[in-house]
């Protein structure tokens, strides 16, 4: 019989993302007070009913880890997720606060938009194609709530899997008119490339990344509904964003977005 006594470990994990979250200042990891995935997704789990119980709106979901580099780099052989909230979206190239996010990073992603529930128990690429109003060319802001971004699996699952804010851009194209495979990426910074990739960098297909969070979340009891909006997982690698920066994604067949970091304040 477990102790009533004894600490709640996912309650402890999920108190302290949230301090830091309040403070500004990162934590350390909390694989000190969970070892498994599932343990990491209840402080996931934990942290979007506080977020929506203080009025927080959610507009859909991220797909993380979708790269196999990552993936070895975390031991890991599927991709993870996290919430996307109302508050995270940022206008095309609008300024983003000094301190928005902590210990930013930039990538470049293909977002899809839904026009109708995926509830089935398993998904076709015919379900998905139906149900997609449109794809955007996205950057995502990633973050972490954990100190020098020392991360195992468990860490960036239970930190809501290392979210920030995410930049959609603003042409919607329907998905008859694009081999998502095949969209090159180039990402830039004030005209410098920083970093490139395609479709196929992003479990071979962003549609097959869209179809594993899809199938995962009906059986966790989340499915994606009408009006959320997907970020499929990164086109290429990573970069780091510092205060006045700008950057600049370009996804072949989709156009054009931009995330601009505002400078610290003196």
């Amino acid at each position: 019989m477990t102790d009533p006594t004894s600490p709640d470990p996912v309650r402890a994990a999920a108190e302290r993302l949230l301090a830091a979250r309040a403070s500004g200042v990162p934590c350390a990891p909390v694989r000190d007070l969970i070892t498994t995935a599932d343990e990491a997704y209840a402080v996931q789990d934990r942290l979007t009913e506080h977020a929506l119980a203080g009025g927080r709106r959610l507009t859909g979901r991220k797909i993380g880890l979708t790269s196999a580099a990552v993936q070895a780099q975390l031991g890991v052989d599927s991709p993870d997720f996290g919430m996307l909230f109302a508050d995270m979206a940022v206008p095309d190239g609008a300024e983003i606060p000094a301190g928005a996010v902590l210990q930013p990073r930039a990538e470049a992603e293909i977002a899809l938009v839904l026009d109708a529930d995926l509830t089935h128990e398993r998904h076709t690429v015919a379900d998905l194609l139906r149900a997609t109003a449109f794809a955007l060319p996205a950057i995502e802001v990633v973050g972490s709530r954990i100190a020098d971004w020392d991360i195992t699996l468990v860490d960036t699952v239970a930190d809501n899997a290392s979210s920030g804010l995410y930049v959609l851009g603003t042409r919607p194209v329907p998905l008859r008119d694009l081999d998502l495979r095949l969209c090159g990426m180039v990402l830039e910074r004030r005209g410098e490339q920083l970093s490139t990739g395609t479709g196929a960098a992003c479990l071979g297909n962003p549609l097959n990344a869209a179809l594993w969070l899809a199938d995962t979340l009906v059986r966790v009891g989340r499915p994606l509904r009408a009006g959320d909006t997907v970020l499929t997982g990164a086109l290429g690698p990573v970069v780091a964003a510092a205060p006045g920066d700008v950057f600049e994604a370009r996804v072949e067949g989709l156009g054009d977005v931009r995330a601009a970091f505002a400078k610290e304040e003196s």
